[in-house]
């Protein structure tokens, strides 16, 4: 069984640095209340689960704290919001594994602190293989 292959590069085009200031545009009214960029990486797969791991990385921007803000709730509008759009994500990771892995299920997990400047948002997607 080959790993599925869902780079970097490929998910910064589908979740591209301008998003994070749309995101805080669409919220605040403003991208300038924003207090971190939002960034997409790979972050493994998980070959016992057959599961694909990417997160959202939150970087703390200069002048904010990151740590003043609530974090913790953020899942739960990310799975959500328009702006960051996560089926639209997922759809895409789909098409790309495709006729190789199909999706079968995926969930977001919660916020993590890896320092006072970066958080990150796991998200899990089981695959099987075809």
């Amino acid at each position: 069984m080959a790993e599925p292959v869902v780079t970097d590069e490929f998910l910064s085009n589908l979740f591209p640095p301008e998003r994070a200031d749309e995101f805080f545009d669409a919220l605040y009214g403003g991208a300038e209340a924003g207090a971190f960029d939002i960034g997409l990486r790979s972050a493994g797969f998980d070959r016992q689960g057959n599961t694909l791991i990417i997160e959202f990385v939150l970087t703390e921007r200069p002048g904010h704290c990151m740590a003043c803000n609530l974090t913790y709730g953020l899942p739960q509008v990310f799975e959500k919001h328009p702006v960051i759009n996560l089926k639209g994500i997922i759809d895409e990771i789909r098409k790309m594994l495709e006729p190789k892995w199909q999706i079968e299920d995926w969930e977001i997990g919660s916020t993590q602190v890896i320092n006072r400047q970066v958080n990150t948002i796991p998200v899990f997607i089981k695959l099987k293989e075809t």
